[in-house]
């Protein structure tokens, strides 16, 4: 289907500024949705203590990291109500606030909160205090144009023109987000005003016959496609169009080149280049496109390109970017550990991505990457206190190289503080990916104990969701439903039950598992049917069925493909969706001198220890420098460096 709709224009006049006013739309929504974080309670023992730790210490700590470090004052001297230079170091620090509002706001769908509810509402105060009349809204730009906060800004004392490293357009992105989410959760325009106000700016300067420049970080495109959803106002989503189609186009700009994914049109891109978190970012944004438009063309570039990093340059833990030099991809099979960026914003930037393709063809293999990313690469960028950060979450570490933007291991804060931020404003989103619907069809993504309340087309449907998960494979699901009527429900498999580490052939297990899952309906066992990726049942469900999944989980390990020379005849400890690694506070020698031979006897228990309740994988390996057995212990990748600063080992020799 082809989407174009005749848009009446009315013109007003504002600020002296003739604007024109679009008639509100429906735009056409993706075909699976994501359930409502209202309709979503957790129960889970694994996800319920960090959603309400992000709450209760993460949004607190970097509200007041953005307090100290300037971030919330440069708003205040925009506005003329505090005399100063610009503070902070960056020309995007405004973001920074812009994503602690966007997690606050999904947080209190959450878990409602009057006090950070107001807290929140003054900041908006204060950011619409600070933007110019025509709706722009960059405080370095207006505190002092001449004088940006960073050596590499470009075009100092001219708006637009150096976007290529000014960042304008990207904090708009962070804007529209945070506006809509706030505006969701709380249903106040507050924070929408001033986004709609500056987006009208970009309708005004940016286009074919005005200024045809591409942002030179992504993430406007998403946000002006989530605010054309909300305002009805097709407008935005046409200029988030434009901003892609004339990336890579030298007729209508000097290209920015590949580390700004700006070197040949978005149409042709076949492989993942650049800096990692502008890449997935904008895929982000084209899919957004290829369904608002159901542009085939745009679907199969994203889908080409998708291929390609998840099965040549995505590391075991789903992190990407394996050069801290740009913070960008390099090469196909280029995935060293020790240097490793997978930056933490690139892991949040992944999910979105996968997510949305998810929703746009209800292929289960997405959210094979999705379940790899979030307990692994993703989780690890935040510590157990919930008040430090990587930045970089390397696969090795030798104890002693500073790797984290010049630290030796997680951080409260950085002069760049986009990871801090962004882990903020996506973890509280989470619960909203567990379960989606499309029409009389109800999907289970992810395997999280919690109660939902779902529409269909012709039923309401309560699920209660029951388990261990990730940590035992046995999932409880009740079905309770309004009318005896019948509807779809689609369970996924996890890739690892599949004996799929990611899509593709970059990483196998080396023991393929033939444990058969086993499901259970009222106390019988029903047959099979699989649909890409998910255990379809359609039926008349009656309140109160009970579906039980056996996903046995057991110790695997996993080798990666010969071309990643670095993991030749090495090998990677498996648990169901976590990756394990060895530090040296639990392991008295060298890490580099541990042979886990394909033999070798490996247990996996669950036990309490110094860093929660956990399963720990723990047995007898070869010393390499001794030829001797001695006693080895795994905990997950995500859980390490917090006890200090010790080694770290996810690759281990094998034999």
């Amino acid at each position: 289907m082809t989407h174009q709709r005749v848009v009446k224009k009315v013109k007003v006049l504002l600020f002296g500024v003739s604007l024109v006013c679009y008639s509100q739309q429906v735009l056409p929504d993706y075909p699976i949705s994501f359930v409502s974080l209202r309709n979503v309670t957790l129960t889970d023992s694994f996800w319920l203590p960090k959603m309400k730790l992000i709450q209760s210490v993460t949004i607190p700590h970097c509200i007041a990291k953005c307090n100290e470090e300037g971030r919330i004052d440069n708003f205040l001297i925009a506005a003329g109500i505090k005399k100063g230079s610009v503070r902070g170091k960056m020309p995007f620090d405004d973001t920074d606030v812009y994503k602690v509002i966007e997690g606050a706001s999904y947080s209190l769908m959450l878990f409602p909160n009057p006090s950070l509810e107001a807290m929140i509402d003054s900041l908006i105060t204060t950011i619409a205090l600070a933007q110019e009349p025509d709706g722009y809204l960059t405080t370095w730009m207006t505190i002092d144009p001449q004088n940006p906060p960073a050596w590499w800004a470009k075009k100092v004392g001219e708006r637009w023109l150096g976007e290529e490293a000014n960042h304008e357009l990207y904090n708009a992105g962070h804007l529209y987000e945070a506006a809509v989410a706030h505006y969701i959760a709380t249903g106040k325009r507050t924070l929408l005003n001033v986004a709609i106000k500056n987006a009208d700016l970009l309708l005004r300067t940016f286009g074919y016959g005005k200024l045809t420049l591409p942002p030179g970080h992504q993430i406007v495109e998403t946000g002006l496609v989530k605010l054309a959803r909300v305002t009805g106002n097709v407008e935005y989503a046409r200029l988030a169009k434009f901003f892609l189609d004339i990336r890579g186009d030298s007729t209508t700009h000097k290209l920015y080149g590949p580390y700004s994914q700006d070197h040949v049109p978005v149409l042709q891109q076949n492989e993942i280049v650049g800096h990692a978190v502008r890449a997935v970012y904008m895929y982000t944004g084209m899919t957004d496109i290829a369904q608002l438009y159901d542009n085939v063309e745009y679907l199969r570039a994203v889908q080409r390109v998708w291929h390609n990093m998840v099965e040549k340059k995505m590391y075991i833990t789903g992190g990407i970017g394996s050069r801290h030099d740009g913070e960008s991809f390099g090469e196909e099979y280029e995935l060293p550990n020790s240097t490793a960026y997978c930056e933490t914003c690139a892991s949040i930037g992944t999910v979105l991505w996968n997510a949305r393709l998810f929703q746009l063809t209800g292929n289960a293999i997405y959210f094979t990457v999705i379940e790899r990313v979030l307990y692994n690469s993703l989780l690890s960028g935040l510590s157990k206190d919930g008040k430090r950060f990587f930045y970089v979450n390397p696969l090795e570490y030798n104890g002693t190289t500073p790797f984290n933007v010049g630290f030796q291991t997680r951080q409260e804060w950085f002069e760049c503080a986009c990871c801090p931020t962004n882990v903020v404003r996506f973890f509280p989103s989470i619960p909203s990916y567990i379960y989606s619907t499309s029409g009389d069809t109800v999907y289970i993504n992810l395997y999280v104990a919690s109660n939902a309340t779902l529409t269909l087309r012709s039923n309401t449907v309560h699920l209660v969701q029951q388990g261990e998960y990730p940590w035992n494979g046995k999932v409880k699901i009740r079905v309770q439903t309004e009318k005896p009527k019948p509807f779809t429900l689609k369970v996924r498999i996890p890739g690892w039950v599949q004996n799929s580490v990611l899509p593709g052939t970059l990483y196998s297990y080396l023991d393929s598992s033939s444990t058969m899952v086993r499901i259970v309906l009222n106390g019988k066992k029903i047959p099979i049917i699989y649909d890409r990726g998910y255990i379809t049942i359609t039926r008349q469900w009656n309140t109160n069925d009970r579906l039980v999944l056996d996903y046995p989980m057991k110790v695997r390990r996993v080798v990666a493909h010969e071309n990643v020379l670095e993991n030749r005849n090495r090998v990677v400890i498996e648990y169901g969706p976590f990756i394990y690694c060895a530090e040296g506070i639990d392991n008295n020698y060298p890490l580099d001198s541990i042979v886990v031979n394909n033999t070798v006897s490996l247990r996996a228990e669950y036990r309490r220890t110094d860093l929660g309740d956990m399963v720990v994988v723990s047995g007898n390996v070869s010393d390499l420098s001794h030829l001797q057995t001695v006693p080895f212990t795994a905990i997950p990748y995500f859980c390490w460096a917090n006890r200090g600063n010790t080694l770290m080992k996810v690759w281990f020799l094998r034999r």
